[in-house]
């Protein structure tokens, strides 16, 4: 597995992970018929809270984020976008089994929703997540905190 690196995200990373999101999820929009060009980088941009987000590094280079916001009933992960170049080399599981293990030690349950259709619906599947429902454009998943 690669080394890497989480740091608390800035107001000044915005763009740099607006444009990973336009890049990351362009195949899953796509498909889906929802990709727009604009859209979904200003989504982003007017969702963005850096108090929960964490910027992934390797070499201290920008290679992706990942958000975990508490909500009231759990943990919601969200905006986790990595480097297209950097998926499959165990970063992404590296990343997520840390901010899992935080969760578990605080007994957390973790909530997220993935495209229909995306590949990231496999890890989170390998780290416990199971469906809790479905529209036709998200997938809703859960995972109970382990001891």
């Amino acid at each position: 597995m690669a080394d890497w690196d989480i740091r608390p995200a800035s107001a000044s990373d915005i763009e740099a992970v607006a444009e990973l999101r336009a890049v990351v999820m362009r195949a899953d929009l796509e498909r889906l018929g929802r990709y727009d060009e604009q859209r979904v980088r200003q989504r982003f941009r007017d969702g963005f809270g850096a108090a929960h987000t964490w910027v992934i590094e390797m070499g201290g280079e920008f290679a992706g984020c990942v958000a975990m916001r508490p909500a009231e009933d759990a943990h919601w992960l969200e905006h986790f976008y990595l480097n297209p170049g950097l998926q499959g080399t165990g970063i992404g599981s590296g990343v997520l089994r840390e901010l899992l293990e935080r969760c578990d030690s605080e007994g957390v349950l973790v909530r997220l929703n993935v495209l229909q259709g995306s590949p990231a619906r496999r890890l989170y599947e390998r780290h416990g997540f199971a469906v809790e429902r479905e529209d036709p454009v998200d997938v809703f998943m859960v995972r109970a905190p382990t001891e």
